[in-house]
């Protein structure tokens, strides 16, 4: 695992080597800030000195957002012809892979955390509970590697980032829908109940839920580390073959 730490550092600055990475940060702030300023937001009028409406939006806002992260991950390497380079290197195909994937979480992480003055516009309406809003800024963490360990799986598979976005954003959405109580009902139709509930459990929106209430329950940040890990064994199995 020596080599980790090499390869999070060049994919992390590699994020920072061209204008992209701060149009992205900053197309990722405002649109994030004006969906809870919209009407369907409501921010102010919640009445309520919380980030939950901001924070509403931010399942369906990674589905569109971390594909455009993920989709370069590997097709690019592998159009370009340079993950035959990377692999001549000694690192083994598990290390490059939580390199990168690593330094893609952190991008992604930075873009959360960067939302930091809508906490602080909150303290200075009111008093928030500083607990929930730890645990919704961790719940969406999680949730962010969840979704690009989804879209680094898809971007092993073709060596064109259009398809790899297009992939990642259906398997997204697909995760995303689960949760709907509209998708849970139609599921009922022709499936037994209990076994909707358990499909709609495999949903992003529902374990993200819970920790936009102040909710950190062991079952929900086990899922999105589960599916973080399974998705990262698939990649390296992908690459592998």
């Amino acid at each position: 695992m020596s080599q980790i730490r090499p390869l999070f550092k060049r994919e992390f600055l590699g994020y920072f080597r061209s204008p992209v990475a701060y149009v992205f940060l900053i197309a990722f702030l405002l649109i994030s800030v004006s969906l809870a300023f919209s009407r369907y937001g409501n921010f102010f009028k919640a009445g309520t000195a919380s980030l939950e409406t901001y924070f509403l939006f931010f399942p369906w806002l990674f589905m569109f957002i971390v594909p455009a992260v993920g989709m370069r991950l590997w097709s690019e390497e592998k159009r370009s012809g340079t993950v035959e380079l990377l692999f001549t290197l000694p690192v083994t195909t598990l290390e490059a892979v939580l390199g990168k994937f690593l330094a893609g979480w952190a991008f992604l992480t930075l873009a959360v955390l960067l939302s930091f003055p809508m906490a602080l516009t909150v303290a200075f309406l009111g008093d928030p509970d500083w607990g929930i809003i730890a645990s919704t800024y961790l719940g969406a963490i999680l949730m962010a590697g969840a979704y690009l360990g989804v879209c680094a799986l898809t971007s092993a598979l073709t060596k064109n980032q259009v398809i790899s976005f297009v992939l990642s954003l259906a398997a997204c959405a697909m995760l995303v829908f689960l949760g709907l109580s509209s998708f849970t009902t139609t599921l009922e139709s022709f499936l037994p109940v209990g076994i909707a509930d358990v499909v709609s459990n495999f949903s992003f929106v529902t374990h993200f839920d819970a920790f936009t209430k102040g909710i950190v329950d062991p079952k929900d940040v086990a899922f999105f580390l589960s599916l973080i890990g399974f998705t990262l064994f698939l990649n390296v199995v992908a690459l592998e073959r």
